[in-house]
């Protein structure tokens, strides 16, 4: 079992009421040995995002990913089920999937051509018990499949649970599908569809993780950096949203619906005709920001890389069929290039903040009362993940 020690922080002044509080310190930010102490102990021990299940199209498909450093494979079996297991080999630890790819029959390694069926289970193991045998005694096996990392999909993401032992995911989603179940009722999300002009769009920044959501989670800063958005959607149209322990972030009630050439995309039917300019952008932490509008939704996985890189993916959709023909190819472009660019205006803030990061004469900063809200959310969250890492010792599962 591998043990990390739990960085030493003060997790006491952070939890401290807004007021009083201080951020995470810089080291939060510019160390890597934290960043893999955060992966065991924050990522690791909550739901986190770690890719997009409609890029795995159809049965039998794969795709290899890495996950701050752990090489996992996302597959697709013939049940049509999404599974996410590490991506080694059981014999001598070769990677197993190589390549994104369609397989006809079974996963097999390069190295030793031992073979598993897209459930993980070990089924061809050449010359184990000499030339021409495929069995030896003593050797089960059921007992040396892929190892498998707890998985769900819900609103198209891969959710992982590295630890396997965080809450049950329906209860963990529940305080934000409460809410959301105002504007969508309780099948809204199942009417949400892929578009080709969303997929594969990704931004990389020179960024810790945790900037990006803390950036995403607060709309104390959109006079200044997005003064398009402002000039329609303003601060003072801005609401907090602390749901649960989990989500943090922001609403608006002055939403622009989507109608270019005079063709509006479609929207929830559920969708409350007082609230079509009511919009919702929530952080579901560590690393998924979502938002959700009358017309279209949009999910955004954070990879953190290094404690100073981070790749931002992004996936849009819209709500039916009807909403992928060309009738509606271009409110869907124009949607798509309204949020590159305000994600993109984000990059200057995001990274700024990380080269302050390296100054001596920052130690975590303060919060607005009034307008960090939010952000202060997050960085209880975080401080709560490590403090029980430190109450047990920095020991995690295996």
């Amino acid at each position: 079992m591998n043990q990390t020690t739990v960085p030493s922080i003060p997790v006491d002044a952070i939890l401290q009421p807004i007021e009083k509080a201080n951020g995470l310190p810089n080291q939060a930010y510019t160390s890597n040995e934290f960043l893999a102490q955060e992966r065991d102990h924050v990522l690791g021990k909550s739901w986190a995002g770690l890719w997009f299940a409609s890029d795995l199209p159809k049965k039998g498909y794969v795709k290899p990913v890495e996950f701050m450093g752990l090489p996992l494979v996302i597959l697709r079996n013939k049940q049509d089920e999404i599974k996410v297991f590490h991506n080694v080999c059981s014999h001598r630890g070769m990677i197993l999937v190589h390549d994104e790819m369609e397989v006809q029959g079974a996963l097999r390694c390069k190295y030793h051509s031992w073979s598993y069926n897209l459930d993980g289970e070990l089924k061809g193991t050449p010359h184990l018990g000499g030339i021409g045998q495929q069995k030896s005694d003593g050797f089960n096996h059921c007992d040396h499949g892929l190892k498998p990392v707890r998985s769900t999909v819900w609103m198209d993401v891969v959710f992982i649970n590295l630890s396997g032992d965080a809450p049950d995911f329906e209860d963990y989603i529940k305080p934000l599908t409460a809410k959301w179940d105002n504007f969508l009722g309780q099948t809204g999300l199942d009417r949400l569809r892929t578009a080709a002009n969303g997929r594969g769009m990704k931004i990389a920044v020179n960024s810790n993780w945790k900037l990006a959501v803390e950036n995403y989670c607060e709309s104390y800063h959109l006079p200044w950096i997005h003064p398009g958005l402002n000039t329609y959607s303003r601060l003072e149209d801005h609401y907090h949203i602390m749901y649960g322990d989990n989500f943090g972030g922001q609403g608006s009630n002055a939403y622009r619906l989507y109608d270019q050439a005079g063709t509006a995309l479609p929207r929830f039917p559920e969708w409350p005709q007082e609230k079509l300019e009511q919009a919702e952008y929530v952080s579901f932490y560590p690393n998924v920001l979502l938002g959700i509008q009358a017309d279209h939704a949009f999910a955004m996985i954070i990879e953190p890389l290094s404690c100073d890189r981070s790749v931002e993916h992004l996936r849009l959709y819209y709500v039916g069929e009807e909403a992928l023909s060309d009738e509606h190819a271009a409110s869907r472009n124009a949607t798509l290039e309204s949020w590159r660019v305000v994600f993109s205006e984000d990059i200057d803030a995001v990274e700024g903040m990380q080269r302050g990061r390296q100054s001596p004469g920052y130690g975590g900063g303060v919060f607005s009362p009034v307008m960090d809200n939010p952000t202060h959310h997050f960085h209880q969250w975080v401080a709560r993940k490590l403090k029980a890492a430190q109450a047990s010792g920095g020991k995690i599962a295996e």
